[in-house]
């Protein structure tokens, strides 16, 4: 599937219907999602197993799914949001697994992990524990983050390493009322990690 016409498929998907500030609940726009996917499926990472890690309404991993991966499980610890996500699963014909879990107690082995994590904007360091799981269950991680995160981002997954990333727009929606504009554009950075192992 292009990354065009991916893009287009999930457009459709719907995300939070009541998204919580304090918990950075924004949906990832279609634009993002296709281009993090396209980039995992053309290093051929979407395979065997995909973990999407705070999965909302499942975009990523509806995506993952569509793109060839063998099995793709989402995890995420709202209840309401999980609903969405395997409606829209079901509506795109897409066998993804939606599991409620909080993000320490999500376990078992994947080949890679996509996720759009919280930014830290509101908590600071709420990414962290992201990074932490994902680098614990998985050999590849696909993550988006906030432009300039390059040099810590490097150092907190030490001695994972960083191979490729890409720098793109993020259009986020009016969403809350603290938003003062429609959409704002945002710079994000979408890193691939590879898990690396000390000694």
């Amino acid at each position: 599937m292009r990354k065009k016409h991916l893009e287009i498929v999930l457009e459709g998907l719907k995300g939070f219907e009541s998204p919580k500030p304090e918990r950075e609940q924004y949906s990832t726009p279609a634009t993002v999602a296709s281009e993090l996917l396209h980039f995992a499926f053309m290093r051929g990472d979407l395979v065997d197993t995909v973990y999407d890690l705070g999965c909302g309404g499942g975009i990523l991993a509806i995506g993952a799914k569509l793109l060839g991966a063998e099995k793709v499980i989402g995890f995420d610890d709202d209840k309401e949001v999980l609903e969405i996500a395997r409606a829209n699963a079901n509506r795109l014909g897409a066998d993804v697994e939606f599991v409620c879990s909080r993000i320490e107690n999500i376990g078992g082995k994947a080949h890679t992990v996509v996720m759009n994590p919280p930014f830290g904007a509101q908590v600071k360091g709420s990414d962290r524990p992201f990074l932490r799981k994902a680098l614990e269950v998985s050999s590849v991680v696909y993550s988006i983050h906030n432009a300039g995160s390059l040099e810590f981002i490097k150092k907190f997954i030490s001695p994972s390493v960083i191979t490729e990333y890409q720098l793109i727009d993020f259009p986020i929606k009016r969403t809350f009322r603290f938003h003062t504009k429609e959409i704002k554009v945002i710079k994000v950075e979408i890193y691939r990690i590879e898990k690396r192992i000390e000694g």
